[in-house]
C-alpha cells in the first residue's frame, strides 16, 4: 500500500472544492480519477461533460469504509460481503468495484436504469481521507475522455482533462509507477454474481 504522506493543505483544498459542489483530479487506489461529491448531481453532470461521456453510462464511487454500505444500497448481498472479506483478508489482491442492486442516497444521474451502483471500498490513504472527511461517497471515474486509455500515472492525463478540473491535487504527481483499474464484480439481490473485469 502507498506509504507516502500527503500534504494537508492539498487535501483540504481537495475537500473545499467538493464542497462547493466542484470537480477534482486526484490519485486513487487504482487510476487517477476525475471527482466529485457523489450526492451533488451538478457536479455529477460536469463529469459526464468533461469525459464526453453518456450519463446512461454509470460512475462508480468510493467510499472509505465497509459500514457505510448499507447507506447506499438497499441490502447488501452476502456474496458482496464474502468477497469484501476475502479482498481484505489479502493485501496482495487487486482493489474491487462491486456493482450493488438497489443504489439509494446518491445522485440519480449516478444509478444505471437497473437501480445499480459500483462502489469501491478504497484504503489508499489521499482517497480514503477525502471519503472520510467529505461524509459523503466520491465519485471515482478515470481521468480520461471516453474512449481513451485510462490515465495509469499522473503524466497520462490528457491537458483537456486537467484544465476541465477545478484543482488538480498535488499528491502523487511525481509517481511514474503505473497502476491497473480494479477488478469488477456485478452482485445481483440473490446472490448470484458474474464477473465484469477480473
Amino acid at each position: 500500500m502507498d506509504v507516502l504522506r500527503y500534504d494537508k493543505k492539498d487535501l483540504a483544498e481537495a475537500l473545499r472544492v467538493l464542497r462547493s459542489g466542484g470537480v477534482i483530479v486526484y490519485p486513487t487506489d487504482t487510476v487517477w480519477g476525475i471527482g466529485c461529491d457523489a450526492t451533488n448531481e451538478e457536479a455529477v453532470q460536469r463529469i459526464y461533460t468533461l469525459k464526453r461521456r453518456a450519463d446512461s453510462k454509470s460512475m462508480l464511487v468510493l467510499i472509505d469504509s465497509p459500514a457505510k454500505l448499507p447507506y447506499y444500497v438497499g441490502e447488501v448481498p452476502d456474496t458482496a460481503w464474502t468477497l469484501l472479506d476475502a479482498t481484505n483478508d489479502d493485501e496482495t489482491s487487486k482493489p474491487l468495484t462491486i456493482i450493488y442492486p438497489h443504489a439509494r442516497n446518491l445522485a440519480p444521474n449516478l444509478i444505471a436504469e437497473d437501480g445499480s451502483v459500483g462502489i469501491r471500498i478504497t484504503n489508499e490513504p489521499f482517497s480514503k481521507a477525502l471519503c472520510a472527511q467529505l461524509r459523503h461517497p466520491l465519485v471515482s471515474t478515470s481521468a480520461n475522455i471516453s474512449g481513451q486509455p485510462a490515465a495509469r500515472c499522473f503524466s497520462e492525463i490528457a491537458q483537456e482533462i486537467l484544465d476541465g478540473a477545478d484543482y488538480v491535487c498535488r499528491f502523487r504527481r511525481d509517481d511514474d509507477s503505473e497502476h491497473e483499474p480494479s477488478s469488477i464484480i456485478k452482485v445481483n439481490a440473490d446472490n448470484t454474481f458474474s464477473i465484469i473485469r477480473s
